[in-house]
């Protein structure tokens, strides 16, 4: 077995430089928290939507995932709606408004992707697969 605290150490600081990039360059250009955005993106792929489903797509606590979605609402760019088979849940979804700035928040995060992962697209497959593989997704 190799010496895991070498890829422990290189896949956390990839990670972190990688979240504060993307995070700064959408907040410069679309007024968007990264956070903010992976709700967003969650949203937009997902069919009655509950706090419970952002929370655990996400890996953030209920509390966390109730904030950013009070914030994604206060900016206009999500709406609840009464879950008619649970008078206790909420479906979430995106505004007409927040479609608009997601697909603008997007092609700024899919640019600062491609800035970050320069290695070859068959690097970036087994990159993903072998991730995937640990997160126990595979």
């Amino acid at each position: 077995m190799p010496d895991l605290s070498p890829i422990f150490d290189d896949l956390v600081r990839f990670q972190i430089e990688l979240w504060n990039a993307v995070d700064a360059r959408l907040r410069d250009e679309n007024d968007l928290t990264l956070a903010r955005f992976q709700v967003m993106r969650f949203l937009s792929e997902a069919e009655d939507a509950r706090l419970i489903d952002i929370a655990t797509d996400m890996v953030i606590s209920m509390g966390g995932a109730s904030k950013l979605v009070d914030r994604i609402e206060a900016a206009g760019h999500c709406e609840r709606r009464a879950n008619p088979a649970d008078g206790r849940s909420a479906f979430i979804e995106l505004t007409p408004a927040g479609h608009d700035a997601f697909a603008e928040a997007t092609r700024t995060f899919e640019s600062e992707l491609e800035l970050r992962f320069s290695a070859s697209p068959a690097q970036l497959e087994q990159l993903g697969e072998t991730l995937m593989t640990l997160r126990g997704r595979r």
